[in-house]
């Protein structure tokens, strides 16, 4: 840079909401072009005009010199900025003060603690997009598009996504109390998570053994700034041992930097189509073409679910649309636009949506999410809400628990009889048999210590890759 750049310093960022990894890429106006902060902010399609500004600032000392009690100046200001950045109805655009935006940049670090999920802001209340892998908000069960509703009993209605998460966040070994409103369940779920140290390990490879071929798996959990680094390293781990197929999972993957995914599509999409197109307001793209000269000489497959959002929909739109290449799941969660980090020079920072990605057919599949060309669902027990442990469960009850329990007795070989969340004998039987194979105490009631062991074992059950119908679909695509 040596004086040459200057003005503004952004961070492009494609996290979906207050994520752990809030990770950056710089971009810079060099002054060659004539380039300032206050050149690139204003827009004269939109400069406000003297009288507007006028009418601000007259509010402003209204308030200050004649409200009837004392009014922090500084309170004021923010709550100025907050109220601008409401009025957009956009999620993703946030304010954060400088205490709030010097904690999340913590998170740049190696680990953080908390209960590790990507969030974002939804109708108003802060929603789960995804949970990270092995932490202790997937072990609790906690599920894209669960509304966090409580805080430790305290509304989060009127809450900003930041305060909120900060709320959630704490000291490892900490018990966080949320209540939680899952889509198609009435009643509202209150899960406990006890918070712990969230490493930011990115990347996971694995070979499978299918029909006398070798299957890489390369799990991506988000895209942080070393995840394209660590991506090369092990995808050249597993081509040195001469893998037949490759599957990419970006499954609850919440997104992360432009930059690691367009690093990881150079690896593997060809140069034929753009594979991802960046759009300003006025509709001018920008295309980022690969310079890979032709696919590898083995297939590859895409897994994606619900939780896949952002940039990991940047590498899935790619895969489907400028690869040909297969994509095994759900539809994925659907984020199709791009933030930009403003720094606002006291160590606050505005978070703004600058612009749309579409994929490199040009669609935009905001709100719509990317659908798979091959649809596969895990079994029922992966989507089971998690159990209350402080209410026993017993015969002749009839409730979404009981239900849920049932779900996760049937899935773990014990059959209740029934999945429609009434307690009947024979779901009475099945609990009798869980708690014998358990060493727990026979009672045929699902108190505290059955529904605990009863969620362990179903987190257990999830992780066994043997039961992973959606990996296992990728992988016999590949074996054939």
């Amino acid at each position: 840079m040596k004086g040459k750049v200057v003005g503004l310093l952004v961070v492009i960022a494609l996290l979906v909401g207050s994520g752990g990894t809030y990770a950056a890429m710089a971009l810079f106006q060099d002054d060659s072009n004539g380039g300032s902060e206050r050149s690139v902010l204003n827009n004269s399609e939109s400069d406000i005009d003297s009288e507007e500004l006028t009418k601000i600032n007259k509010a402003y000392e209204l308030i200050t010199d004649r409200y009837v009690s004392n009014v922090d100046q500084k309170n004021l200001l923010d709550g100025a900025i907050k109220g601008m950045l409401d009025t957009l109805e956009d999620p993703y655009s946030v304010y954060m003060d400088p205490e709030t935006a010097e904690q999340f940049s913590q998170s740049l670090g190696s680990s953080f603690e908390g209960i590790g999920a990507e969030v974002n802001m939804q109708d108003g209340r802060v929603t789960i997009v995804s949970p990270y892998k092995d932490s202790p908000a997937e072990n609790a069960g906690l599920r894209p598009n669960d509304k966090i509703m409580t805080i430790d009993g305290k509304s989060t209605e009127g809450l900003d996504l930041y305060d909120a998460v900060l709320k959630i966040r704490g000291e490892k070994g900490t018990v966080v109390k949320l209540g939680i409103q899952r889509p198609g369940v009435s009643e509202t779920l209150e899960v406990d998570v006890t918070r712990d140290e969230i490493p930011i390990e990115t990347v996971y490879s694995d070979t499978i053994k299918k029909n006398g071929k070798t299957i890489g798996v390369l799990q991506i959990t988000s895209f942080s700034e070393d995840t394209a680094e660590s991506f090369s390293k092990e995808l050249k781990k597993l081509e040195d041992q001469g893998i037949d197929g490759l599957v990419l999972d970006v499954r609850n993957n919440p997104g992360g930097l432009l930059n690691s995914v367009s690093d990881i599509a150079q690896e593997v999409i060809p140069g034929e189509k753009p594979f991802v197109q960046i759009e300003d307001r006025k509709g001018e793209k920008q295309r980022s073409v690969s310079s890979l000269k032709e696919k590898k000489d083995y297939p590859i497959v895409g897994l994606i679910d619900r939780g896949s959002a952002s940039a990991a929909e940047i590498l899935a739109g790619a895969l489907k649309e400028a690869g040909g290449y297969e994509l095994v799941g759900e539809k994925s969660f659907g984020k199709g636009t791009v933030q930009t980090t403003v720094d606002l020079g006291d160590g606050s920072n505005i978070k703004l949506t600058m612009y749309k990605w579409l994929t490199p057919d040009g669609n935009w599949i905001h709100k719509e999410g990317i659908k798979p060309t091959v649809k596969a669902e895990q079994p029922s027990y992966f989507y089971v809400n998690p159990l209350n442990t402080e209410k026993t469960l017993q015969y002749d009850q009839n409730s979404k628990q009981v239900e849920s329990a049932q779900v996760m007795l049937k899935g773990l070989g014990f059959e209740p009889g029934r999945t429609d969340g009434y307690f009947s004998d024979k779901t009475a039987t099945a609990v009798k048999a869980f708690q014998r194979t358990n060493d727990l105490s026979v009672s045929g009631k699902i108190n505290e210590k059955t529904a605990q062991k009863l969620q362990e074992k179903i987190v257990e059950s999830i992780r066994n890759p043997e039961n992973d119908i959606q990996l296992e679909t990728a992988v016999e695509l590949l074996a054939k």
